[in-house]
């Protein structure tokens, strides 16, 4: 790694003597030729297919660079498109690792989302060297450019490396501000100072927390604590005279000049968070804490028939024993539901919130083709029949698969396929799976006796935990979905059921289902 460091480093302190631009314009330069190379360095696996290739398309793309630097020729466009095309391809080997994993471990969503913001530098860089018009002077495009090499890519890069080594709850919230505030600068740039002036207030906010977060986590070493500290520190003092800026541009309270900001602000990102944290992150890279799961995932995609899903009998309930899953205080009519769940009758009240009421409404139209969550847009109280079919093992992949068929009156609302599956850690969880097209949504739930009540829920009560609501496609098997379902069963004084159903996106609610269960 160190070699790699150096190497960069030379290379881009050969363009600087030689180049005939003034120095200002390689602050970029230097981004391009050995802050970006070296941070995917960083965080690059040898899985990655942009690994597998990356020589091939690095090499071009540097090339691009110093000779755009270097002879500035009347056709730079050409070689400054390799290198946005080279971006491109970065923010592509970003998204695909997204798409592998999904909304968790945000320490590694920061890094993905920092190799895709660099395709929006590259775009902008491009837009300079062509001369294209942006709508803005080329001195504000070329800044613009530099933002999202620095703030837009190195910032989460950095911020997903310290989110390895120490991640507290409060990360989660200061990475969310600071991962959404170059798209707000962004835009706020071009429509509403205020806006700008919001997306400031959003990095001095998230900036804070980081910051006090850096000095108060435990590095391999006491050297690379203290330039990593210095690193975030130094956007503290940044962030400031950015507030300056922008109330003296926007507002008239300030004289702070964009020829100041150039010199003191680009000067401090360039050397003291960029090249310091560049150093400081090389001592010691941390490795990545994610695990992909390894659960087994549903072979049945797609909108398919009941008659098509390789029926091997029927079955009374969804599971043989719950005692199988630990469960054995909670109330025994509860327990006698799951195991012979077609001798109750069900009778769904479905409540959307009224801000998903737009969303379900346009749902309900594809909801009705794949005849799956297939769900009254009303609150009336409707009956859901069905049955309970078993499916060849050979078919689904699954052990002791159940096909639970739900109707609302003659169109189907669910086609779940319950199984079981044993964690890594000996614990048991239900993996119950709904074909969509192309795709497999599974959810993965915990068991909990509450007293003689039962919780079945999808959110993590351990680290280890599986629990989880997955899509698995030819993009990524354990895609997680920023959604989140609780089941809270208990039994009435009557002898009859109630179960609540709750479901959230982005942990904020926007479904509740509340069923009452008789014994037929």
């Amino acid at each position: 790694m160190r070699k790699f460091v150096l190497i960069h480093f030379l290379l881009f302190l050969i363009i600087a003597v030689f180049s005939k631009h003034p120095w200002p314009f390689l602050m970029l330069t230097v981004a391009q030729i050995a802050y970006v190379p070296i941070a995917l360095r960083f965080v690059m696996r040898r899985t990655d297919w942009l690994a597998k290739y990356y020589l091939y398309l690095a090499i071009p793309a540097y090339i691009s660079v110093a000779s755009v630097q270097l002879f500035s020729p009347e056709w730079a466009a050409y070689p400054a498109f390799i290198y946005y095309a080279f971006t491109v391809v970065i923010a592509l080997n970003g998204l695909s690792r997204f798409l592998q994993r999904g909304f968790t471990n945000i320490e590694e969503f920061s890094i993905d989302l920092g190799l895709m913001y660099i395709a929006l530098g590259g775009g902008w860089y491009f837009a300079y060297v062509a001369d294209i018009d942006t709508g803005f002077t080329p001195l504000l495009t070329w800044l613009t450019a530099i933002h999202f090499h620095y703030s837009a890519f190195l910032l989460p890069v950095f911020i997903g490396l310290l989110g390895r080594l120490n991640k507290p709850r409060s990360y989660s919230i200061y990475s969310v501000l600071l991962l959404a505030a170059p798209m707000v600068v962004a835009i706020g740039i071009t429509f509403s100072r205020w806006i700008e002036l919001f997306s400031v207030i959003l990095y001095i906010v998230g900036l804070a927390g980081i910051i006090s977060l850096a000095w108060r986590t435990r590095f391999p070493n006491r050297l690379q604590k203290w330039l990593v500290g210095i690193s975030f520190s130094s956007l503290g003092v940044t962030i400031l005279f950015s507030v300056l800026y922008v109330l003296g541009n926007g507002f008239g309270l300030t004289s702070v000049t964009i020829d100041f900001m150039l010199r003191f602000h680009g000067i401090l990102n360039c050397i003291v968070f960029a090249l310091i944290g560049i150093v400081g992150w090389s001592l010691s890279i941390p490795a990545s804490v994610y695990e992909e799961p390894s659960f087994p995932i549903s072979r049945i995609k797609g909108k398919q028939r009941v008659d098509e899903l390789g029926i091997s009998g029927r079955h009374s309930g969804l599971v043989d024993d719950m005692k199988h899953y630990g469960i054995r205080e909670v109330s025994p009519r509860i327990i006698d539901f799951y195991e012979n769940t077609i001798e109750y009758r069900l009778y769904a009240t479905v409540r959307w919130r009224k801000w998903f009421m737009p969303f379900a409404f346009l749902y309900s139209f594809i909801s009705r083709k794949t005849e799956q969550i297939n769900l009254p847009i009303h609150q009336r109280e409707v009956e859901m029949t069905g049955d309970i079919i078993t499916l060849d093992t050979e078919v689904d992949g699954r052990p002791a698969v159940r096909a639970w068929i739900r109707k609302v009156e003659n169109s189907y609302a669910f086609i779940a396929l319950y199984s079981h599956h044993r964690s890594s850690t000996d614990k048991e969880f239900m993996n119950i799976a709904l074909p969509l097209p192309f795709s497999t949504m599974t959810g993965v739930l915990e068991l909990i006796e509450q007293g003689e009540d039962l919780q079945l829920t999808s959110k993590k009560t351990d680290s280890a935990s599986d629990a989880g609501i997955y899509l698995s496609s030819k993009l990524g098997k354990y895609f997680r979905l920023p959604l989140e379902e609780n089941f809270v069963v208990r039994e009435e004084v009557d002898g009859s059921l109630m179960a609540k159903h709750e479901m959230w996106i982005f942990s904020i609610p926007f479904l509740t289902i509340d069923y009452r269960i008789y014994h037929s």
